[in-house]
C-alpha cells in the first residue's frame, strides 16, 4: 500500500546573496518568477539591502515574503550599518521585526573582535529574550591556506560547542570545514532554527554549489526535516558568479529549488490499525 506523501511546513527562500553580482531587487523579482516562498536578504554593500523602505516596497510589489535577514558579518561588510558589531545586530533585528521576518542570521566573530568574542554567547541570549526574532547562529569553518589552517572565528566555528538558542546549518560551511553535516544537526537537535541549502567537495574555499553538484548530504538532510517537527526556513544560497547569462543563472536557481522542493518531500507511514 502506498504511504502519503507529506510535505513539511518549512518555507524555501531564496537568499539575495544567490544572484551576486546581480542587485538585491533582482533577487526579488527572480523569486517571484521560480515560485520561492520567500527571501533571506543578505545585508551588504547593495544600499537596496540596507534599505527597510527599499526592501518593503520591493516584497510589496513582487509578493515575496521577506522571511530572515542575514546580519551583515562578513569582511567586505565591516563598515555596513555601523562598525559596532552589536548594533549591527540590533538593526538586523529591527529590520526584521518591521519587515515581518521570524528569523536574523549571525556569523560567530572573527578572534580579532575580542570584547564581542568574549561577550558573544551570552550578547545572543540576552538579544534573544528582548525579541520573538530568532538569532540563528550559523556554523562556519577553518580558513586554509596550502597546509596551513587558521581559526578565525570565536569562540568556535563549531556553533554547537556554544550554547545557543537557535543554529543556522550551512551545508558549505561543513564542506570547507570537513564537518560531518548529519552529525552537526544531531547536535543541534530541536535548536536547529535555519538551514542554508548549498553543496560543497571539501575545497578551501567556501563553494556555494548548488545542491547536488557536491559532496555533502542534501538529500538526507531535507529528508531529516519532516518528521522532526522543524519550523524554520530552508534558504537556497548558492553562488551563481560564474553563471554566463542571467538565464543560465536562473536556470540553477530553478535546479535548486525543485531538488530542495523534492527532497523535503517525505513518506509518512500511516499507522496500521
Amino acid at each position: 500500500m502506498a504511504h502519503p506523501v507529506g510535505i513539511p511546513d518549512a518555507k524555501v527562500a531564496l537568499s539575495t546573496a544567490s544572484v551576486y553580482p546581480e542587485s538585491t531587487a533582482t533577487a526579488f523579482e527572480i523569486a517571484a518568477r521560480l515560485g520561492y516562498d520567500g527571501v533571506e536578504v543578505m545585508v551588504w554593500n547593495d544600499p537596496v539591502s540596507q534599505d527597510i523602505e527599499a526592501l518593503r516596497r520591493l516584497s510589496d510589489y513582487h509578493q515575496v515574503p521577506i522571511l530572515a535577514v542575514h546580519a551583515p558579518c562578513l569582511l567586505i561588510t565591516q563598515r555596513v550599518w555601523s562598525t559596532d558589531p552589536w548594533t549591527k545586530l540590533q538593526r538586523a533585528r529591527a529590520a526584521a521585526e518591521k519587515l515581518g521576518a521570524s528569523t536574523v542570521v549571525v556569523h560567530p566573530p572573527f578572534r580579532w573582535q575580542r570584547q564581542y568574542a568574549r561577550d558573544f554567547v551570552t550578547g545572543i541570549w540576552r538579544m534573544a529574550d528582548e525579541t520573538d526574532v530568532r538569532f540563528a547562529v550559523e556554523n562556519m569553518y577553518p580558513w586554509r591556506y596550502r597546509d596551513r589552517e587558521m581559526l578565525a572565528y570565536a569562540p568556535e566555528w563549531d556553533v554547537t560547542k556554544d550554547d545557543y538558542r537557535h543554529y543556522t546549518i550551512d551545508l558549505s560551511h561543513t564542506a570547507t570545514a570537513r564537518a560531518d553535516a548529519l552529525d552537526m544537526i544531531d547536535r543541534m537537535g530541536d535548536r536547529l532554527g535555519h538551514v542554508h541549502l548549498a553543496d560543497g567537495r571539501g575545497s578551501a574555499k567556501d563553494e556555494h554549489l548548488v545542491p547536488g553538484r557536491g559532496t555533502q548530504p542534501c538529500a538526507e538532510l531535507l529528508e531529516r526535516l519532516a518528521p522532526t517537527g522543524f519550523d524554520g526556513h530552508v534558504v537556497i544560497e548558492v553562488n551563481t558568479r560564474r553563471a554566463m547569462s542571467s538565464a543560465e543563472r536562473e536556470a540553477d536557481l530553478a535546479e535548486a529549488l525543485a531538488f530542495t522542493r523534492l527532497h523535503l518531500a517525505s513518506s509518512l507511514r500511516v499507522p496500521r490499525r
